[in-house]
């Protein structure tokens, strides 16, 4: 990918953390169908490959070229989940290697082969090369205003339910799509019960170290993650986060609490 230049483009910044791994080979496109919470299609796609049990192990985009799909994911988790995949692969021909390809990520008009990031539009585009600046957006500030859960941080593997998560509203799991690893769970929580807990973007006065316990009226109603800008993603249980929340010594607002 060319460095992007001129006034019609923002430069394109290096997403030092992630990884982008390669699945190619004849059966790679029914190999990931089997196992991640949506298919590979048009542009970019979110993801996820979860327990049989549906909790969380990593989260990716997908972009399918025809011969192969590229997978970009958190460069902490990418080994790990190199060898999940090639635990499932069996005998399959399917191909899992690194692509030696860098991620851009940026706001503004995309350039020619850019996608738009399919979480939020306020994510702006992201494309794969091996050229791009320094980084320099506040991605943090503008995740928390969209609340979009950030790998290691909000989602925890072995521990988060992609649905809290909100993986419906980032365009992260397809309810219609054929099986895959830890779908009975999730069908089940989409369709049997009422979400009772999840991630919501709460205004804070003050700060709090990642992790510290949210509570109503002296008891434990949350937890507080990502903090920018006064505002923060929290965890909140939706019966308890009523009236005065604090965390440690932050004050937090959750507009949407119950009455």
């Amino acid at each position: 990918m060319r460095r992007i230049t001129g006034a019609e483009h923002m430069v394109g910044e290096r997403a030092e953390d992630r990884t982008v791994l390669r699945i190619g080979g004849a059966e790679a496109h029914g190999f990931l169908k089997g196992l991640v919470t949506r298919d590979p299609g048009d542009g970019l796609t979110y993801a996820a490959l979860l327990t049989p049990q549906g909790k969380y192990l990593a989260d990716f985009f997908l972009l399918d070229r025809g011969d192969d799909i590229l997978l970009d994911v958190k460069t902490d988790l990418a080994p790990g989940l190199a060898q999940l995949l090639s635990m499932y692969r069996l005998r399959a021909d399917v191909v899992i290697e690194e692509a030696g390809l860098t991620v851009i990520r940026g706001l503004g008009t995309p350039p020619e082969g850019a996608h738009p990031d399919p979480r939020d539009p306020s994510l702006g585009w992201r494309a794969y090369g091996v050229e791009g600046g320094d980084p320099a957006i506040d991605w943090n500030a503008l995740r928390v205003a969209a609340c979009v859960p950030e790998t290691g941080v909000e989602l925890i593997p072995n521990e988060t339910y992609i649905l809290e998560a909100g993986f419906d509203r980032l365009s992260g799991v397809d309810h219609r799509k054929g099986c895959y690893v830890g779908q009975e769970v999730t069908a089940r929580m989409k369709h049997k019960t009422e979400l009772k807990k999840g991630f919501v973007t709460v205004k804070i006065d003050g700060t709090a170290p990642v992790g510290t316990e949210i509570t109503a009226d002296g008891k434990p109603a949350g937890a507080l993650y990502t903090q920018a800008d006064g505002h923060a993603i929290a965890y909140l249980r939706f019966d308890r986060a009523k009236g005065d929340l604090t965390a440690a010594d932050a004050r937090i607002v959750w507009q949407n609490a119950p009455k």
